[in-house]
C-alpha cells in the first residue's frame, strides 16, 4: 500500500450545500496528502482546526486593521464570478483583485492517522496579526503569525 496521494481526484460530494460542494469540487485533490509549508525568515503560517460541521465553508483571511477598507467596499460594481477559479487549496496567487477582497480558503478534510481532521491551512504569510473568519460572517478569530513559526488554532465557534 501506498503513502503517496491518489492520483484520483476526491469523489463529489452530495451531502454539503451546493456552495460548499462547489468549493471542494474546484481542487478535488485538496486533503489528499500532506500540506508542505515553508516558513523561515518573517514567513509563518496558519493551520486552523475545524468541525467537520464546516467542511467545504471558505474562511477568509485579513490583516489586522484591513476590515475598514473591505466593509466600505460595494460589490455591486463589478463582475468577479469568471476571472479565475477560487479552490479549496491556496492556488499560486492572493486575491488581492484591487478591489477589497479578502484571501480565503475552503475547509477540507484531510487524512491523520485513522481519522480525518478538517481544516484550513494558510501559507505563506508575513510575522503579524490575522482576523480569520467564515466567508460574509462574524464573528471572527485573532492570530499572531511568527516568522518561522506554524500557528495551529481551533475555530472557536
Amino acid at each position: 500500500m501506498s503513502s503517496h496521494p491518489s492520483s484520483d481526484p476526491a469523489p463529489l460530494r452530495t451531502d454539503l450545500s451546493p456552495d460548499r460542494a462547489a468549493n471542494l469540487a474546484e481542487n478535488p485533490y485538496a486533503g489528499q496528502g500532506a500540506v508542505m509549508l515553508d516558513v523561515g525568515g518573517d514567513i509563518g503560517a496558519i493551520v486552523l482546526h475545524l468541525s467537520q460541521d464546516l467542511e467545504g465553508a471558505e474562511i477568509e483571511i485579513s490583516p489586522v486593521g484591513a476590515e475598514a477598507a473591505h466593509d466600505d467596499h460595494a460589490h455591486d460594481d463589478h463582475e468577479h464570478a469568471a476571472e479565475h477559479e477560487h479552490a479549496a487549496e491556496p492556488h499560486g496567487h492572493g486575491h488581492g483583485h484591487g478591489h477589497g477582497h479578502h484571501p480565503h480558503v475552503a475547509v477540507v478534510g484531510r487524512p491523520a492517522g485513522d481519522k480525518i481532521l478538517y481544516s484550513a491551512v494558510f501559507p505563506d504569510l508575513e510575522a503579524g496579526a490575522y482576523r480569520l473568519n467564515q466567508a460574509g460572517e462574524t464573528p471572527s478569530l485573532e492570530v499572531t503569525v511568527e516568522g518561522g513559526v506554524i500557528a495551529e488554532v481551533t475555530w472557536p465557534y
